[in-house]
């Protein structure tokens, strides 16, 4: 039943991801723009054309707003890892109890006890 929850869960995430790829990259591309324009700012000591990247950034700034949605899909990724890490603990716990050496020595001392 955990499998079918997790591979529900991971499904549902996927679609998600895959609806919100596009946002995704826009989001990215326009924070990259709003970052390079704010360093060419902090750089520039002309006033006018300081005026003129507060201007720009504003319009990529609403771009950036436009693009939140994408968040979604950021948090839908996370829940698509979340679904992989522990779809893949369970198997790793079952094996490190058939490999646990401990184990095994109790069932050979239970098994030298009964001689």
């Amino acid at each position: 039943m955990k499998k079918f929850a997790l591979l529900f869960a991971g499904g549902l995430a996927a679609i998600i991801l895959l609806n919100t790829i596009g946002p995704m990259v826009g989001l990215l591309v326009s924070l990259a723009i709003l970052y390079f324009i704010f360093k060419q700012f902090l750089k520039t000591e002309s006033t006018g054309w300081k005026i003129g990247l507060i201007i720009i950034g504003l319009m990529v700034l609403s771009s950036t707003i436009h693009h939140l949605p994408a968040l979604i899909g950021v948090g839908a990724a996370y829940v698509l890892y979340l679904v992989y890490k522990n779809w893949n603990q369970n198997k790793n716990t079952e094996q490190k109890n058939e490999t646990d050496p401990f184990v095994s020595f109790e069932k050979q001392w239970n098994e030298l006890k009964k001689y």
